[in-house]
C-alpha cells in the first residue's frame, strides 16, 4: 500500500490545519494566517497558492482560534421574533444575504412575543456565543429596558428602550410618514374618514402606523374613528372586517399589514360590499401576492433588502470604531417605503348608494 508523502496530505484522523495548508502551498504558516485573516502584505500569487491549497485540503479556519488572535468572530447576531409573519421573515432573509456578502456569518436568537425577558435573553445568549455586532430586527415593547454590559455595537430596526445612544444605531425613519401617506391617499379620493385595522400595540411599528393614520385625520381637522386592533393575521382581519362591513359609514380602511387586509376584503365580499365600489382598502408591506389579489391591493411597499444593507453598513462602521453621536445626526437613516396604488382604492360611493345601504342594514 502506498502511503502519502509527508506534508502533502493531513492525517485523516484530524481536520487539516494551517500548517498543512502552508506545506502544500509552499509558504510559511504566517502567510497562511495573513490570508485567512484577510490581512495586507500578501502577494496575489501567494494568496492564490494558499486558497488553492485550502480548497484541495478542505481546510476551514477555526473561528474560535481566529477570534483569540484577531478579537473578531466574523459573526453578526440577530434577535428576531420566532414568527412566520412576512415582515420579520423578509427582513431576516435580507439580513442573512447582506451579512454573507460582507464576509460574516449570521447567528439568530428567536424570541417569543409576550415574554418580557425574551429580547434581553436573546441579546445575552448572542453575546455568550461570541458576536461582533447585534441586530434587533423587530423589537417589541415588552415593558422591559434592555441592558448591555458589553461594548458590542447594536443596531435596532425600531425603538429599543434602555440602550444608550453610544451603542445603538437606530434605523430611524418610522412608519409614521408612510402610514400618513396611505391614509391621505384615501382622504384625497374624497373619503371623509378612514377606519384603521391596527396591529398589536405592543409592536413599536404598529404604534407608528397608528400614529400616521391619526395624524392624517388631525391635519384636516377630522376626528379619526375608533381603531380596531388585530394580531397581523388574515383571521383577525376577517373577524374585525365583519364588524366594519356592518357599518354603512365605513367607506375606506387602512390596514396595518397586507395579511389583515386580505381577511378584511374577504369579510366585505361575504357581506355584499364591493372593493373598491363600496369600501376602499389599503394595506402595508406589499407581500408577493398583493398584486394578484382580486382586486389588486393598494399598499405600502417596504424595501427589506435596502433596509438590511443600509442597516448592516451602519453596524459595520460602528464595529470599526467610527464615532457615533446622537442617532438624529450620525446613526439615523431613512427606511425606504412608498405607496403602490392599485385597484383596491377609488372614490367613495355616492350619497344615494350609502343611504340605500343604511336602509338595507336597518331592515
Amino acid at each position: 500500500m502506498e502511503h502519502p508523502r509527508p506534508g502533502t496530505e493531513p492525517d485523516r484522523r484530524r481536520p487539516p490545519g494551517m500548517h498543512d495548508v502552508a506545506r502544500l502551498a509552499g509558504v510559511s504558516q504566517k502567510t497562511v494566517s495573513r490570508v485567512v485573516n484577510d490581512e495586507r502584505y500578501v502577494s496575489a500569487g501567494a494568496r492564490e497558492k494558499v486558497l488553492a491549497a485550502a480548497r484541495e485540503l478542505g481546510y476551514r479556519p477555526n473561528s474560535a482560534a481566529r477570534a483569540l488572535i484577531t478579537g473578531r468572530f466574523q459573526r453578526i447576531g440577530v434577535v428576531s421574533l420566532g414568527t412566520a409573519l412576512y415582515g420579520p421573515t423578509a427582513l431576516l432573509v435580507a439580513l442573512e444575504r447582506a451579512t454573507r456578502a460582507a464576509g460574516f456569518s449570521l447567528i439568530v436568537a428567536n424570541t417569543a412575543e409576550g415574554d418580557p425577558d425574551s429580547i434581553q435573553g436573546g441579546v445575552d445568549w448572542l453575546l455568550e456565543q461570541g458576536v461582533d455586532g447585534v441586530v434587533l430586527s423587530e423589537p417589541i415593547d415588552e415593558g422591559q429596558h434592555l441592558r448591555l454590559s458589553s461594548d458590542v455595537p447594536v443596531i435596532s430596526f425600531g425603538r429599543a428602550p434602555g440602550l444608550p445612544d453610544s451603542q445603538v444605531v437606530l434605523a430611524r425613519e418610522s412608519a409614521v410618514a408612510s402610514s400618513r401617506e396611505a391614509t391621505e391617499h384615501l382622504l384625497d379620493l374624497g373619503h371623509r374618514r378612514v377606519w384603521h385595522l391596527a396591529g398589536p400595540q405592543r409592536w413599536w411599528t404598529s404604534r407608528e402606523r397608528l400614529e400616521g393614520w391619526r395624524q392624517a385625520h388631525l391635519a384636516r381637522d377630522a376626528e379619526p374613528p375608533p381603531y380596531l386592533e388585530g394580531d397581523w393575521t388574515p383571521a383577525s382581519g376577517h373577524r374585525l372586517g365583519r364588524r366594519l362591513a356592518a357599518d354603512p359609514e365605513v367607506t375606506a380602511v387602512f390596514s396595518a399589514n397586507d395579511d389583515m387586509a386580505i381577511g378584511l376584503v374577504r369579510a366585505l365580499a361575504e357581506t355584499g360590499r364591493a372593493v373598491p365600489g363600496d369600501v376602499s382598502v389599503v394595506g402595508f408591506d406589499d407581500i408577493p401576492s398583493a398584486a394578484y389579489l382580486n382586486p389588486p391591493l393598494t399598499t405600502v411597499r417596504q424595501d427589506f433588502e435596502s433596509h438590511a444593507i443600509r442597516g448592516l453598513d451602519l453596524l459595520l462602521q460602528h464595529m470599526e470604531g467610527a464615532p457615533t453621536g446622537a442617532p438624529e445626526t450620525s446613526g439615523a437613516f431613512q427606511l425606504e417605503r412608498r405607496l403602490i396604488v392599485r385597484a383596491s382604492t377609488a372614490r367613495p360611493p355616492s350619497p344615494s348608494a350609502t343611504k340605500r345601504l343604511e336602509r338595507t342594514h336597518r331592515e
